[in-house]
């Protein structure tokens, strides 16, 4: 592929990942993603074969990106426990930005009804990224069950994603931060 085609193969999948962010997948159709982005259908074709691909392939490049800022942020806090109890302060952080609507994983997710459809095995995916990046975040704690309490980590974070989005109740972080406080306590005792 060359620059130009490179260049627009990006264009299309960050106006696709934002248009899909704003309005879901069911609603961004190619007419709104032509005029959007600037590109011209039979460019889009050259690059996806369908809307279906352009979100697969949009979503893919949210998980990369959503995931490596959320780790960098978290790894900011010095020590496993820090950087747990700071998973939520990021998460606060993010609800609390001007684009925020919820997360997209869990928004698209929704929209599909097939568990086996690609925008939900790229939703799954990045929930068992998320996983594993709090897995490793309490295997460094040296307690006996790192794999439960990061799971009830993750059933935290999501718990807030979902609270501060739907109810739009910010503090759903800060809730989640002090039970997951808890938690820790008792798992390091």
């Amino acid at each position: 592929m060359d620059s130009t085609s490179t260049d627009t193969r990006q264009k299309i999948l960050a106006t696709a990942e934002s248009l899909i962010y704003q309005n879901g997948i069911h609603a961004t159709g190619m007419d709104l993603l032509v005029r959007t982005s600037g590109v011209a259908r039979k460019s889009i074709y050259r690059h996806f074969e369908n809307k279906d691909e352009v979100a697969a392939a949009a979503l893919s490049a949210r998980d990369i990106r959503w995931l490596a800022w959320f780790q960098e942020e978290c790894d900011k806090a010095d020590g496993p426990e820090a950087r747990i109890l700071r998973l939520f302060t990021v998460l606060k952080g993010w609800f609390e930005s001007e684009d925020y609507r919820g997360c997209a994983f869990i928004n698209t997710a929704g929209e599909v009804g097939n568990p086996e459809d690609p925008i939900r095995r790229i939703a799954r995916h990045h929930k068992q990224k998320l996983l594993d990046y709090t897995l490793e975040l309490t295997g460094q704690l040296g307690i006996e069950q790192p794999d439960a309490l990061a799971r009830q980590l993750l059933v935290l974070m999501e718990g807030a994603i979902t609270v501060s989005r739907v109810m739009g109740d910010y503090d759903a972080a800060d809730n989640a931060r002090d039970v997951a406080q808890l938690l820790l306590k008792q798992a390091v005792r």
